[in-house]
């Protein structure tokens, strides 16, 4: 049974495009400073508040999340940004390449995540958890929203369908190129029926946003132990989601570049690989298939294809291919065994391209790279669903989610 209620978005009052902006934890502080600069409608004027105060400020500093409540009283105050009369739910639409997502946009319930109908597929790290909740507890409200996803509900993508049909209250194409659309929900039968059809729901699934959802759950703590009225009924007790269903979500690669071969040679290192890999010359970048991998050395590309042996379909971890590749190369053969803390490995999405990864072999020094064949999101769902976590770095979903187009306020 997932609760999902309707609620009194602030949003843009128009220039829309102006406003939306990256979620907070995609781009770093200077990024944010560049693409903010000459635009003081930009919605990183409050999800990265610190781009307002000198940069020797530190990130954490309370000055930094009292500037983003101050930006964001602001934009409400000179009407850049409005709140509705009534509560609604939304249907947000992102366009990237041709292809059309489209997610329920609703306020979502800590207290269903903390119980674990909101399933959770990732660590999440106690720093950023105490950063994002200082955020949101200071601002009063969500600002960026949760990444959620449903599985097998007929009746919620026939209301998706219908919606879609109708009259958007933005409709835009950002720089980047990917399109968004927002409509309205809010006839009184259209949302009871929506809720419903949620509550049916037996659980739903983080795509991304992690830190987002544990975060807005601390939130609510924290208030529930001030409140000693405290009904769960409060807005606190809710968090800003968009939700889409599983089978439209698009999920790129995660790729690998490691710094060095671990002290083998290029010869040893490829005897290594050959003992769990069978290993071919290729032109093809990117893997075609499940258990397959693309590797450059420095001016060729090899096609990595996992043994039989040490592949176990039984196991929900073992079997996805960032494990194979961990377990029997990184790990085993170039001494990474913790690649979330390892310095001699780095990280690439897949929206950058296999040219990317070329370009670390190439100019900036790295032994090898590694493309990988993106994760389903089936088999994130089954992670999730057994209660465990994926490893690090085995997700990368495109396009995000802006921040700036619906805010959930406490």
């Amino acid at each position: 049974m997932i609760t999902v209620k309707p609620f009194k978005a602030i949003r843009p009052n128009k220039d829309e495009k102006l406003i939306a902006s990256f979620p907070y934890d995609v781009i770093n502080s200077e990024e944010a400073r560049q693409i903010a600069k000459g635009n003081p409608l930009s919605f990183l004027h409050v999800e990265k508040p610190e781009i307002d105060l000198p940069e020797n400020v530190d990130l954490y500093d309370p000055s930094v999340y009292a500037k983003g409540k101050e930006n964001l009283e602001k934009f409400i105050s000179e009407g850049i940004l409005i709140q509705e009369d009534k509560p609604c739910f939304y249907l947000y639409a992102q366009t990237m390449d041709g292809r059309k997502q489209y997610g329920f946009v609703v306020a979502a319930s800590t207290a269903e995540y903390g119980a674990g109908r909101i399933k959770r597929h990732e660590f999440t790290r106690k720093d950023k958890e105490a950063d994002r909740t200082r955020h949101i507890n200071t601002m009063g409200a969500t600002t960026g929203p949760v990444f959620l996803a449903y599985k097998d509900s007929k009746e919620l993508n026939e209301v998706i369908e219908r919606i879609a049909k109708t009259t958007p209250i933005y409709n835009f194409t950002a720089d980047d190129g990917i399109g968004h659309t927002v409509w309205k929900i809010s006839d009184d039968k259209d949302i009871i029926d929506i809720e419903g059809k949620f509550f049916k729901l037996p659980n739903l699934y983080i795509a991304d946003g992690h830190h987002r959802a544990a975060s807005a759950y601390n939130t609510a703590q924290l208030r529930r132990v001030e409140n000693h009225k405290h009904t769960g009924l409060e807005n606190y007790n809710f968090f800003l989601a968009v939700v889409f269903p599983a089978e439209q979500l698009y999920i790129m690669d995660y790729n690998r570049a490691v710094k060095d071969f671990n002290g083998l040679s290029r010869d040893q290192f490829m005897a290594e690989v050959e003992k769990c890999f069978t290993v071919t010359k290729t032109d093809t970048k990117k893997p075609q298939n499940r258990h397959e991998f693309g590797m450059y050395l420095k001016g060729q590309w090899y096609t990595l294809e996992a043994k039989e042996n040490i592949i176990n379909e039984t196991d929900p971890i073992k079997c996805l291919d960032v494990s194979i590749l961990q377990d029997n190369l990184l790990g085993p053969v170039l001494g990474i065994d913790d690649p979330r803390t390892s310095k001699r490995i780095d990280f690439i999405g897949g929206i950058r391209g296999t040219a990317e990864l070329e370009k670390y072999v190439n100019e900036l020094g790295y032994s090898a790279a590694f493309s990988m064949f993106p994760t389903s999101m089936d088999e994130l769902m089954k992670v999730a669903d057994a209660g465990l976590v994926m490893p690090p770095k085995s997700t990368w979903f495109e396009p995000k989610l802006r921040s700036g187009l619906l805010t959930y306020k406490y």
